[in-house]
């Protein structure tokens, strides 16, 4: 495929992704978010790979526009790979999440291209911490990719980047694992606090 094409393929894609994202479940996770902080929970946002760094910009934003407090494993090395070399890979995210003393007051926010599947071996960390979610109690979110995996089988309310291409399909979703929560923190009943840019006259 030449430049131009694969350019004009990939910004088609975004497009058409974009008008088929499920408003109603975008809806459903706004929701969630502001019962969570109205009722002084904390939400804990958990990626793996690409969807790591997501989660660290994630958790500034909710912390800083929407004045939800906000924590990400991934944003502490050492801990985390203490927990990974100590415990192992598939134990670090749910033992982080008992160290937070996660309650029912809580919300977990997943963001993932697979959103977790046992039966493949594939992001089970993710798996074992939405079932430690379930127990507490907590509320949980998803801005996934492909089928959604483990996370749309379980979440309150999750958001599914609709795969229209098998070549594009991570950075689809981990692109617009932005757009949704650039979304959600800018929403009206979100944002608390207003950005610079949009500050400035």
């Amino acid at each position: 495929m030449a430049d131009a094409d694969y350019i004009n393929s990939f910004l088609e894609e975004a497009r058409d992704i974009c008008s088929r994202i499920d408003r109603e479940a975008a809806r459903r996770a706004v929701g969630i978010l502001a019962e969570t902080r109205k009722n002084g929970g904390r939400l804990f946002i958990l990626g793996v790979g690409g969807s790591a760094a997501n989660a660290s910009h994630a958790v500034n934003d909710f912390r800083k526009i929407a004045g939800l407090e906000a924590y990400t494993p991934t944003d502490n090395v050492s801990e985390l790979t203490a927990r990974v070399n100590d415990d192992g890979w598939d134990s670090a995210f749910v033992n982080w999440l008992k160290g937070s003393r996660l309650s029912s007051k809580d919300a977990v926010l997943i963001l993932s291209v697979g959103g977790g599947n046992e039966e493949k071996n594939v992001s089970v960390n993710l798996v074992n911490a939405l079932r430690y979610a379930k127990e507490r109690g907590s509320r949980i979110i998803g801005i996934v990719g492909r089928d959604g995996g483990f996370t749309a089988k379980t979440a309150d309310a999750c958001v599914i980047i609709p795969p229209l291409n098998a070549e594009t399909v991570t950075p689809q979703a981990e692109a617009f694992q932005a757009v949704v929560w650039h979304m959600i923190v800018s929403h009206p009943l979100m944002k608390i606090n207003e950005m610079k840019w949009e500050s400035v006259k």
